[in-house]
């Protein structure tokens, strides 16, 4: 068939050029007649070779991917994050089936990464933390992709089927589906922010909420005059986390000044009247909280407040970076796969003393110079390379 499309299309070709001969002694009607049926046969091509059809975009987990540095690139990704946040904190997984890589898993037993199958830039991210697990862990890595809705019975034969002895469940689905799986099966979570303190005791594993105690001592490396440090939360979402930041903020000499918000409302206030008493001896940290730093109002007035007033602030997010904080930490994918691998090893190995959910310290950072310079902070070059992404881009 594709032999006898294209010699008509050639013969079809040849035809219209003998034509183009004739129309100058009056063939024009000869002319179109060919063209004509050169057309009908492009048609007949396109019909027989179909464009691959384009794949539903998926909805994305802000939760996992919102402080990655990949997400700041192009419009497209601040459209994926404005849909975010329309459908919440979320994964919608494609349910794909990785026979080759289940066929690897020996009789010694394995461990079984759940990770949702986006498109990118998310696949590299996971693929980067995939590498960092497959790389430190002692057991052959089966790297298993789950649906919007798994069922966990199916799922439970899988893993006993490829020999799993413990789990990396990756996102907030995967942390939902990890209770259900059999009790003879140690499971990890990674990939999430907030996990409730009453299912935190019970589970093993690594936030992506960067460690106070990292983020104070940037901060005192950087401003060593700043004294308090002003956070405005919602205890719904950052009881836990306030907590470990007040002790962190006392190793380091600073004073943490918390304001709860519990809707956007009285975020939006809590702010004003944080700037309102604030002076050089005070920043302001944002932390990953949908409540208290919303994108839309919430960051421009922080932005706003903070340029006017000369009071620097920083953060849990890579996007502020960019957009105007000193500076943020994110997660350093390769290494969070070291930990989520060294953590799943003490699960397996019953060990109560590497129990519960720690913060992240696997992380890189970013500065934004001009934001430094507005505020009087002079980094040199030398210091600048301690940096991993510096703003505005060189």
């Amino acid at each position: 068939m594709k032999h006898l499309i294209a010699e008509t299309c050639s013969s079809s070709v040849f035809k219209i050029h003998a034509d183009r001969a004739r129309c100058k002694t009056g063939g024009k009607l000869e002319v179109f007649r060919h063209a004509r049926w050169f057309a009908f046969v492009c048609w007949l091509l396109f019909l027989t070779f179909p464009a691959k059809a384009q794949q539903p975009v998926p909805f994305y987990d802000l939760a996992m991917l919102q402080n990655q540095k990949q997400l700041v690139h192009t419009p497209v990704m601040a459209q994926d994050l404005r849909m975010g946040r329309q459908y919440g904190e979320y994964l919608v997984f494609a349910d794909v089936a990785g026979q080759g890589r289940r066929q690897d898993a020996s009789s010694g037993g394995s461990l079984a990464v759940l990770y949702p199958d986006m498109g990118e830039p998310y696949r590299s991210i996971f693929a980067k933390i995939i590498e960092g697990i497959e790389s430190k862990s002692r057991l052959p890595v089966i790297s298993i992709p789950i649906g919007q809705k798994p069922e966990a019975g199916e799922l439970n034969t899988q893993l006993k089927r490829s020999g799993v002895k413990v789990v990396i469940a990756l996102g907030r689905q995967g942390v939902k589906l990890a209770n259900n799986l059999d009790r003879e099966i140690a499971v990890v979570v990674g990939g999430v922010l907030n996990i409730p303190e009453s299912e935190s005791r019970s589970m093993t594993g690594v936030s992506l909420m960067p460690d106070p105690v990292l983020l104070f001592s940037r901060l005192k490396s950087l401003l060593p005059n700043v004294k308090r440090v002003i956070v405005v939360y919602d205890p719904k979402n950052n009881e836990s986390l306030i907590k470990l930041a007040r002790d962190a903020a006392k190793q380091h000499g600073l004073e943490l000044l918390a304001y709860e918000a519990r809707d956007l409302a009285s975020a939006a206030h809590q702010y004003e009247a944080a700037f309102t008493s604030a002076d050089k001896r005070d920043a302001l940290w944002l932390p990953q909280d949908s409540t208290t730093v919303e994108e839309g109002s919430i960051l421009p007035l922080v932005l706003r407040e903070s340029w006017s007033r000369g009071i620097p602030f920083f953060s849990s997010s890579f996007l502020h970076a960019k957009k105007g904080a000193l500076f943020a930490l994110y997660p350093n994918n390769l290494e969070l796969g070291h930990s989520l691998a060294m953590a799943a090893q003490s699960a397996l190995s019953g060990d109560g003393r590497k129990s519960g959910v720690s913060l992240l310290r696997e992380v890189l950072v970013a500065v934004n110079l001009r934001t430094a310079s507005h505020i009087g902070l002079n980094i040199d070059y030398q210091s600048q390379r301690s940096f991993d992404s510096i703003f505005p881009e060189p």
